[in-house]
């Protein structure tokens, strides 16, 4: 890449990341994630005395709810952040290409020195920017609060799970951009990402060993990690390598679309 080229690049990151700001996405979407963090480890520590306060008891009756472990805390927050979170997460990046498109503005920037590659790139740089950012503020909320509350949880599990688990929202966000280029619709594209990855992850979760090489395998080596179960490192791997093969192939393939795209010409 050349340095005008660059240039060209850190200027449209720049662009992009001053759209966050503006539409409080920067804002928003890490609070979303900070505050599923925080319920998690909250919400088990006071189970037994919301089910107390609750009433509709009868009298004399203990309840006595085995308190999970803080591996276990931060498992289950992976998985709220797999529904909740990847559902913000896609929504928020949906229109990110097609929404320009539809309204005129790619054509504006494609007719300047800007090539395809750098307009997806910046797009791709900001939405992870703000992916990574997010999932490593709830997540680590939710590791201050679960050794607050129920236990200690090593840091090595922590940092490991998360970086699985970042590589696996990486490829969901990648595969919004590839579907928000290919269709016009902000919402078809939501519904494809979304339906693609559950179905990516049911199947890896059935089949985990014929499909422990997939990139849906990813949250579930993720969930494993932080409880430190052991995996067989080799699928993990291929996973991890499949996943970034994958989304260098989306990029790619997104930037040629745009480029044949009547919003390039």
């Amino acid at each position: 890449m050349s340095t005008s080229s660059l240039i060209r690049y850190s200027v449209m990151v720049q662009k992009e990341l001053l759209e966050l700001v503006r539409s409080f996405k920067l804002l928003w979407v890490p609070l979303v994630f900070v505050l599923l963090g925080v319920m998690q480890p909250v919400t088990m520590f006071y189970m037994p005395l919301l089910l107390e306060k609750a009433g509709n008891m009868p009298e004399g009756s203990v309840i006595d709810i085995p308190l999970p472990t803080g591996t276990e805390v931060l498992a289950q927050t992976l998985q709220q952040f797999g529904t909740l979170g990847i559902l913000v997460l896609v929504l928020t990046a949906m229109s990110t290409v097609s929404g320009e498109r539809n309204s005129g503005a790619a054509s504006l920037i494609l007719v300047k020195p800007v090539s395809p590659f750098a307009y997806i790139g910046s797009k791709w740089t900001s939405m992870l920017l703000l992916a990574w950012g997010a999932l490593s503020a709830g997540y680590l909320a939710a590791w201050y609060y679960t050794e607050l509350l129920i236990g200690e949880v090593p840091a090595k599990q922590v940092i490991g799970s998360l970086l699985i688990y970042g590589l696996w929202l990486s490829f969901v966000l990648t595969m919004t951009l590839l579907f928000s280029t290919l269709l016009k619709s902000p919402a078809a594209a939501a519904f494809s990402v979304l339906g693609a990855s559950v179905t990516l992850s049911l199947i890896s979760g059935i089949f985990p060993k014929q499909m422990g090489w997939s990139p849906g395998a990813l949250s579930g080596y993720a969930y494993q990690f932080v409880v430190g179960e052991s995996f067989a490192s080799g699928r993990f791997w291929l996973a991890a390598i499949s996943g970034l093969f994958l989304i260098i192939l989306a990029l790619t393939a997104s930037a040629a679309l745009l480029r044949r795209s009547p919003a390039a010409e």
